[in-house]
């Protein structure tokens, strides 16, 4: 397991780059593990047991691929990641993705696509029952 960035941190570095002048909303998203298995909550499936854990990988190759495509949507100027990696316990973090844009319609339709992404082709997770 990761180092978990510090969000604060990461906003600070953000508002010091030379992209900040053009931005008006930072957005974060943090995903973590979840108990309930994917299959129930995306799914509806009832009768699944309840997660204690997940492998977790990623592609770095595909993972900067998204990021590039993200940044070719209007008024994106900023995108920092952090993904884990390893056996993570209910309640770890999964990942980390901090997105800035000029105007908030932007910079959540960004951050829709961008995470959608990665969550569909860039990491491997495996939940453990």
């Amino acid at each position: 397991m990761k180092t978990i960035p510090s969000m604060d941190e990461w906003l600070k570095e953000a508002k010091k780059d030379s992209s900040a002048p053009n931005i008006g909303m930072y957005l974060v998203h943090n995903g973590i593990v979840r108990e309930s298995a994917k299959a129930k909550v995306r799914n509806g499936v009832e009768n699944t047991k309840p997660v204690f854990g997940m492998k977790f990988s990623y592609d770095e190759e595909k993972l900067t691929a998204a990021i590039e495509e993200a940044y070719r949507m209007p008024g994106i100027y900023y995108i920092k990641t952090w993904l884990n990696e390893g056996v993570l316990n209910v309640g770890d973090d999964i990942m980390y993705i901090l997105i800035g844009g000029d105007i908030r319609p932007h910079v959540v339709d960004a951050l829709q696509v961008l995470v959608s992404k990665i969550k569909n082709e860039c990491v491997i997770e495996e939940e453990i029952y």
